[in-house]
């Protein structure tokens, strides 16, 4: 019997966090897996172990993918998409094409996924201090089958004056499109239609098919603690951080 005056939990109050994320990063990594064809049975490779790169990795895992393997420097966020089954490369390690041939016998994968975007830097992503925009993209065409797909929720920017040569500046990559269209890739990119994914994304979380919270590592703060949160998340945290200024995740702010 409900209590007078103690509100009876609603359905969903229990998952409030993971339906929290259906505002942004889980739409958007799924998004990066349909786009890059992921299906029954695909091989998937996400370039880029964050928040959206491991949102992408579980939306793999959603649509059917038989393995999805993660690549990023950072072991803290590789750790995290072992968490929920995901393979990983350290992508300092070694070429991706090898380190891909030893987990799946073969160098390469029938869909990849950008979750880096124009930040990316060195060789394939991470491996140099340089910074270098084009280099996720040409790494990802290397080892994408013919006739793939390749998904990219990355953020790519019009103008960037901080980068290192004039044309990346203007938002101009030196894109190897050559190999892409010789494999006969596909692309996809831009913003995410977050409204296309959200029913069925919230259906699959509220009967439990996924826990993206747990995925992610989420964690709702209070407003006054945005500062921190940017700094650990810029450090490398292998966290994603929620602000929460009215204490509906939890915070008690």
């Amino acid at each position: 019997m409900e209590r007078a005056g103690v509100p009876r939990p609603r359905p969903g109050d229990d998952k409030i966090l993971d339906l929290a994320l259906l505002s942004d990063i889980f739409p958007t990594g799924f998004h990066g897996a349909v786009t890059a064809g992921v299906g029954v049975g695909s091989t998937v490779y996400v370039a880029g172990a964050g928040p959206v790169g491991l949102a992408a990795a579980v939306g793999a895992q959603l649509l059917g993918a038989a393995v999805v393997i993660v690549g990023d420097l950072n072991e803290g966020r590789l750790a995290q998409a072992r968490s929920f089954g995901a393979e990983t490369i350290n992508v300092g390690a070694g070429r991706i094409e090898d380190q891909l041939d030893q987990l799946l016998g073969v160098p390469e994968v029938d869909a990849a996924i950008d979750a880096v975007g124009f930040e990316a830097r060195g060789q394939g992503h991470g491996a140099q201090a340089v910074g270098a925009p084009a280099a996720v993209l040409n790494s990802l065409m290397d080892v994408t089958t013919a006739g793939g797909g390749i998904g990219i929720p990355g953020l790519y920017v019009t103008g960037d004056p901080g980068a290192v040569d004039e044309a990346a500046k203007q938002g101009s990559l030196s894109l190897n499109f050559g190999a892409g269209w010789a494999k006969s890739l596909s692309f996809a990119t831009g913003q995410c239609p977050v409204m296309r994914y959200n029913r069925q994304l919230a259906q699959a979380i509220l009967h439990g098919r996924v826990e993206i919270a747990k995925a992610v590592n989420a964690k709702a703060i209070p407003l006054e603690a945005a500062p921190q949160g940017y700094a650990e998340f810029d450090a490398g945290a292998a966290t994603k951080y929620i602000l929460d200024p009215n204490g509906y995740l939890g915070t008690g702010a």
